[in-house]
Formats: structure tokens, sequence, C-alpha cells
């Protein structure tokens, strides 16, 4: 495998049974993201990778709210590596079952020669779960102190502080993990369109993301925010009935809303005045283990503007912040309790012609030499029931946590949360 030859790899993944979309597999060597990149390019040749060099990578929630203004803790995180330059990639085409392999020039036989030869000896994972003993994660907070925790936000919300703020947490499994065998468990278990393995410097970041942050090609920019969360059931008539009250529930469209003016205002400051449209509202997009409330805002980039300058006007995305956008992160900041780190930050590519796309780092698995670490959160309003939004939590960190052979802790898999 690629991943044992190179200590520094990614793998943006549409999907083990994807039929649209593209995956990028590739080595990289640490490097800067190239924030000059300007983002209002003539589109390029539809036939071809939608990228086509340049960087893969991720930005941690900290980094971005630094930026923005707002405290933040912990700046061990920040100062490791956390973007690659591509050096060697290929790029799988879904729907049309082609690929493609990006190298420089003087690289360019070698390289299509040893995906050729490793393309024919290629082996199935299992994703079989662990053998070994269940793990029990470790909880920065018990289901009490959330619950408190967003009685909080509901008083800064009365107070008129804050419209939503997105609350979360995080759960620790200690260990050495293997990270490829985690990552094959939890796109078997929860495939998404913006899936990922990305491994820079020892630290490694497994995502299951559904949620796309930033679109960018051919100068036109677009973000999906999701907020609203229900679970699956296995009986079809009773998964009919959560989807339609996601669709319907005065709540979450409300959350959902605010992100997506959140979002419109954010793009406006980069986008040509007058472009930005909101192309799709409440939409119910259903995965393995969630329905989820999807939209989506997109506008025209201005003349000039940059991937640093899109990044500046955009991130931390709104739908892991609240609205407003900095009073909400200086108030979550006093109430987590501690870094949220790569979780609710993003990752992806941005490449050297313009294009970018990045996912939002949600349902995903931060690995470290010696733990790892889910984040789980959710979007409070003054709608919220403390109870259904403790429950959301379990809802998402359960399929991450079981890819790492862990469970929740006890307070948090008790019978009032399943």
């Amino acid at each position: 495998m690629l991943e044992q030859g190179s200590a520094d790899v990614f793998w943006l993944d549409a999907g083990a049974a994807a039929t649209e979309g593209w995956s990028f597999v590739g080595v990289g060597v640490p490097a800067e993201l190239g924030e000059d990149v300007r983002l209002d390019v003539a589109p390029g040749d539809g036939t071809l990778s939608p990228f086509v060099g340049g960087w893969v990578g991720w930005r941690d929630y900290e980094s971005g709210a630094a930026v923005a203004g707002a405290p933040v803790s912990d700046r061990t995180e920040r100062a490791a590596p956390s973007w690659l330059w591509a050096t060697r990639a290929v790029a799988f085409d879904h729907a049309a079952g082609r690929a493609w392999t990006l190298s420089a020039d003087e690289d360019a036989e070698p390289w299509a020669v040893a995906v050729e030869s490793a393309s024919a000896s290629v082996q199935t994972v299992s994703a079989r779960g662990t053998d070994d003993d269940v793990l029990i994660a470790d909880a920065r907070h018990e289901p009490a102190e959330y619950a408190a925790l967003i009685e909080r936000c509901r008083e800064l919300i009365r107070a008129g502080i804050a419209y939503q703020l997105c609350l979360t947490t995080r759960f620790t499994v200690p260990g050495a993990h293997d990270a490829v065998a985690v990552y094959e468990r939890l796109r078997a278990a929860t495939p998404a369109h913006h899936g990922g393995f990305v491994r820079i410097g020892g630290r490694a970041l497994l995502s299951a993301s559904p949620e796309q942050f930033l679109h960018a090609g051919g100068g036109v920019v677009r973000s999906r925010p999701i907020k609203g969360t229900r679970p699956r059931s296995a009986d079809p008539q009773r998964d009919a009935a959560l989807a339609r009250e996601l669709a319907e529930n005065i709540k979450e469209r409300a959350e959902n809303v605010m992100i997506v003016d959140l979002m419109r205002n954010d793009l406006s400051r980069v986008c040509v005045p007058g472009s930005i449209r909101v192309d799709g509202l409440w939409v119910v997009e259903s995965y393995p283990a969630v329905h989820q409330l999807v939209s989506t805002v997109s506008g025209r980039a201005a003349e000039g503007t940059t991937v640093g300058a899109l990044l500046e006007a955009t991130f931390p995305a709104g739908s892991m912040t609240g609205a407003p956008k900095l009073s909400a992160m200086t108030q979550l900041h006093q109430l987590e309790g501690g870094p949220r780190g790569v979780y609710a930050g993003c990752f992806g590519y941005v490449g050297v012609d313009g294009a970018v796309d990045l996912a939002m780092v949600i349902r995903s698995i931060v690995i470290d030499d010696d733990a790892a670490v889910v984040g789980a959160g959710g979007g409070i309003t003054w709608g919220s029931v403390a109870a259904d939004e403790v429950a959301e939590v379990a809802t998402k960190a359960r399929a991450p946590l079981a890819a790492l052979g862990a469970e929740m802790p006890a307070l948090w898999r008790s019978d009032i949360l399943n």
C-alpha cells in the first residue's frame, strides 16, 4: 500500500461505492498553503481532473478562530504541519471509470508504471471489527455537564449575545491505533461523499464527513452547510418518519437558515455584489447512520480574490460556530473548556489553478501516537431541548468510536440516550 512507503499520504475519498465524483490518492511533502492563489480563473476542461496539483491537508479550528479575533487555547496543534504539497497522485473519476496520474514531468513515467503495478496487485482490505477487548472512551464532559452547558447557551441567546451556538465536546480513546484499519472500518460503516485519510507528520485525520464546506471552480464559490440531524432506523416506516420530522421541525429549520444567512454574509465579503444565491434550502440528505438537513449557498468570486481571502472571510465555518460568528466563538471558548483542534476545522485540496474542495472535519477521528480523539456537537438555539441535544451528540460520536473499537462512556450510552 502507498501509505507503507511514505510518511505523508492522502486519500480524499468519494466513497466505497461511489458512482460519481472524484477520489484522489497520493503522497506529498509538508509545505505552507499557497494562500495567494487566485479563485477568479476561467473554467478548466471538464474532462480533466478537478485537482491538477497543489496542496492537500487541513486547517484546525483554533487557527481560524484566532485570525477572526476570537480567544483560543492550545497552540501546540497549530504548530504542527497541516498541509502537503502533492508530489504524486492518482485521480479517480468514478462516473467515467477512469484514472489519471499526476506528478512532475520528469516523474510521470515512473509514477504511471508504479500505479499500474500497484493496481494489478491490489488486495481487498477487510473492514471487520477489531478482535481486541472493547475500549471505553474518556469524555471531556459528562451528559449532565453538557446539558448544563446547553442551558447556559440558551441563557446567552435569551440575553441577545448570540442567536445560535454550536456547542461541542470530545471523546478520547488512549493508546496506539492502526489508522488504516480504523479508516477502513469507518468508511464501511458510514460512507460519505467527502471522506478522507490524511497523514502528515505522524498525525492522521480519518473522516467520513458528509458536509462540503467550500468548493471553488471556474470562479464560483459554493458552500453546503448542514444543520439538523436525525438517526436512521432499520424500520422503513420509522426511518421515513424521522426524515419527515427533520424536514418539518421548526427548530431545525431555524437553526439551518441562520447558518445560511451567516454563509451568505461571509461569501458576500469576497464575491461579486448581487451574485450570492441560495441554490437549495432545507434539503434532507440521508446517510447510513443519520439524516441531515442541508442547504446550498453560492456566489461568484470577485476579481483578484485569493484562497487566503476566502478562508479569512469564511473560516471557521458558521455551521461549527453559530451566529453572530465572533460572539459565538468567544462564548464557546469559555464554555467548552478546551481546544477543538482539527475537529470543526476543514480538510481537502487547494489547487494551483484556484480549484478548491474543502470538507468540514466532522464525523472524524484524529489519531496521534498515543491517543485518538473524536469530536461531536450540535447547534443550540432558544428552542433546543437539552436531552435531545445530548442524544444527538451521542448519535454523531457513536460510529467513529465504534471504528476505533471503542464505546461511549457509561453515562453517554445509557438507555435514555438511545
